[in-house]
Parts: structure tokens; sequence; C-alpha cells
């Protein structure tokens, strides 16, 4: 097939709702760092000039990746994989070190976190994995393989330590779900969060016997829970020896931050003025925006530098108190039509590669997306977690871009199998 011209074919629609976030993300970033004295907007001392930079320097990116026949992008996924994972495993020689973890690449004034360009890696390595028309993620080695390939970046990633990006290769598990993993892999990880939940708050045993309960009720309602007796029984054994252990996990394996943002979740022996301070003060800056907002520039916790970096993982506050909850939708909106732009566009594709890497960057976006904003309103822990596209940083917003718009070459091409 030969390769279209991509102008041809591009989808507009999607192009614009990037550019939207573009704009208004640098918009609050500029508003959440403008110093007291006039400066120009191409300022490369203040971030919001360098955010400038970033995003122009994006638009060579996307040419090189519209340019670029898409079929490259499968041909050498595993070259891509390897060279992310030489990436990530050479931080621990080469790597700079920032609060405790080791996860950027600093080159003088420039600085690169590999972790945010392995997501795209690993979603062509899945992508050109689950594309075989020989795998059936019904079939047990298969699934061993598919979890392997998010596996290896994961525990790179955890030995930076960086829970926050390791946690977004999770996402891809969604993807495997699409593409016929078994249902009960979800629903048992779901259960296994709820219950590890609630053992923070309940007491285990109290627990145990909500399941016991439960088993006996199902089989005096349904009379099928005791069809299989001793697997009831594994069961009801495996939920007690999993909340019976969360203590122990939260009070020896959780680093001392980790276990302070659970608690602060919960509201739990906190000091709100010290490991509470930053979702305290974001949860005061969205709430006082009201419905329409302060006005744009206007924001008095933005502009009294209360919510620490504001600009890049706290950069929804600003929206919130500036913008209002009206803004706040707004941008949520403009978010969800992305993503619902990417599954539709991800459906309609002809070869099951294109299908599934679209599937991947819409499971990443997402759960950057839903993480970053439930945070903010202590809905989810603290984690470093960047609003894609609205975050300050440009290993961010260059990765995004990739990520985004390689999916965009391969629509408009749509590539063929093999």
């Amino acid at each position: 097939m030969k390769n279209q011209k991509v102008t041809n074919n591009i989808d507009w629609i999607i192009i614009l709702l990037y550019t939207i976030l573009v704009i208004m993300g640098w918009m609050n970033i500029y508003s959440a760092s403008l110093p007291n004295e006039e400066t120009s907007i191409f300022d490369l001392s203040q971030v919001y000039g360098k955010q400038i930079l970033f995003i122009l320097s994006s638009i060579p990116l996307i040419i090189v990746v519209l340019s670029v026949d898409a079929k490259i992008y499968d041909k050498y996924s595993f070259i891509f994989y390897g060279i992310g994972l030489i990436l990530l495993a050479g931080l621990f020689v080469l790597g700079s070190t920032r609060k405790g973890q080791t996860n950027w690449y600093a080159f003088g004034g420039f600085s690169m976190q590999p972790s945010e360009f392995v997501k795209i890696a690993t979603s062509l390595m899945l992508a050109k994995f689950l594309s075989d028309v020989q795998i059936n993620l019904k079939n047990t080695q298969h699934q061993l393989i598919a979890f392997a390939i998010l596996g290896v970046p994961i525990i790179l990633i955890m030995l930076q330590p960086d829970a926050g990006s390791a946690m977004i290769f999770l996402a891809l598990t969604l993807v495997l779900y699409r593409e016929g993993l078994p249902g009960w892999y979800l629903g048992t990880g779901a259960i296994a969060i709820i219950l590890f939940i609630l053992a923070l708050l309940i007491k285990p045993v109290i627990l145990v016997g909500f399941a016991l309960l439960f088993i006996l009720g199902q089989y005096f309602v349904t009379r099928r829970a005791f069809r299989n007796p001793i697997l009831s029984a594994m069961a009801l054994v495996a939920v007690a020896a999993f909340v019976f252990s969360v203590d122990y996990v939260f009070e020896n394996v959780l680093e001392p931050h980790q276990k302070d943002r659970i608690n602060v979740l919960f509201g739990k022996d906190v000091n709100m003025q010290a490991e509470g301070y930053n979702l305290n003060q974001s949860l005061i800056a969205i709430g006082s925006g009201g419905w329409l907002g302060k006005g744009y520039l206007e924001g008095t916790q933005t502009k009294g530098g209360f919510v620490p970096e504001q600009h890049t993982d706290y950069i929804f506050t600003t929206v919130g108190e500036e913008w209002g909850f009206a803004g706040a939708v707004t941008v949520i909106i403009v978010f969800i039509s992305l993503l619902l732009r990417i599954v539709y566009l991800a459906e309609r594709q002809k070869s099951k590669f294109s299908r599934t890497y679209g599937y991947c960057v819409a499971s990443i976006l997402f759960m950057h997306f839903f993480v970053n904003i439930t945070m903010l309103i202590r809905l989810f822990p603290t984690v470093g977690v960047p609003l894609p596209f609205f975050s300050y940083g440009g290993s961010s917003l260059w990765a995004f871009t990739i990520l985004l718009f390689i999916f965009i070459k391969m629509d408009a091409n749509k590539v063929n199998e093999w």
C-alpha cells in the first residue's frame, strides 16, 4: 500500500481537541507562574516561557511523526521497546536524583524523563504482540507474555522509585481486556483494591465475617455457591489472608510519604500544615472558584503561591479557582471528547495493530486524566502524575504528543496488517 498524503485523511477533530488542551494548559501555566514584575511571555527564565518553547518544539516532532511511514511503528516496535528499557536501566548509572527519585537524565540545563517515552514504546510493543493472529489471551502462556511486556518497565520504574509513573502502565490492562483477557482478572484486581481500602478503615476480622456472610447468602439465595465448596473455602481463606496482611504491608512495605498520602486521603492522623498541606490548599483553591471563577489571572490562591507545584501536577487547581465550576467542566468535557474520539477511531481501524495501539493511547491518557483530577479533590491518593497536554514539562508534552500523533498517522493511512 502506498503511503497516502496524510493531510487528505487526517482527523482534524483530534487535532482541534489537542490544540485546545495545549493552549488552555499554557494559559493556566502562565497564570500559575506569573511573576510580579512585567516580563515577556517568551522569557525562558520563567516556566511559561519554557513551556512555549516546548510547545513550539512539538511542531517539528509532529511533522516527523506524520511524515514517517506508519508501518515503521509496527516493524520496529521491538527495537523501540528495547531502547526504552535500556534508557530506564541506564538511570541507575547515569540518572539524576530529585526528591529521592532517580528518574531523570540531566544534560546541562536540559532534562528528560524516560518513563514518559517508554509508555509509547510499551504501547507499540503490546500492540505488536497482540496483533499476531495466533495470539489468544485466553491462553495462559500468551497472558504471561503480555503481562511481562507490561511488567518489565513497571519493575524498572518502581526501583527508581516512582510509583506514580509505574501505576500508569497498569492502565494498559484495559487494552488486554479489550483484546480478550478474561474479565475475572479485572474483577479480582478491583476486589483487591476495595478490600485493601476497607482493611485500612475496618478491622480485618469484620471484613472476613462479611465475606463469610456473603458466601452463605449467595448459597441461600442462588444455591450456587456450594456447587464447589472447596473453591468457596479457598476464596474465603484468600480474602482472610489478604485483609490480615494489609496492615503489615502498610506499615512495613510502603514508604513514609506513601503512607502519609493514604492517611491524608482518609483524614487519619495528618497535619494539614505538613503532609496534608498540598491537598488542603488545592481544595481551598478549587472551592473558592465557585460557579464561574474569580477571573483569569485573578486567583488569590494562585497569585499567593499557596499551592505548591501548581504549574505541574496541581495545574487543575488554577482552572478551578479562576475559571470556576463551569471552566473545570469545560476542560473535563474536552478531555472526555478526546478520549471518546480516540476510541471511536480505534474501532474503525483496518488492522489489529493500529486498533490495539489506539486503545493503548486512550488508556494511558485516561489514567493520567483520571488520577490527576481525582487526587486534587481528595478521591485518590496524591501521586506525581501530570495532566496530559496541560501540565508544565517538556518530557510529558513531547511524549503525549508523539503518543497521540503516531495514532493519528495510523488512522490517516489506515494501515493494513503485515
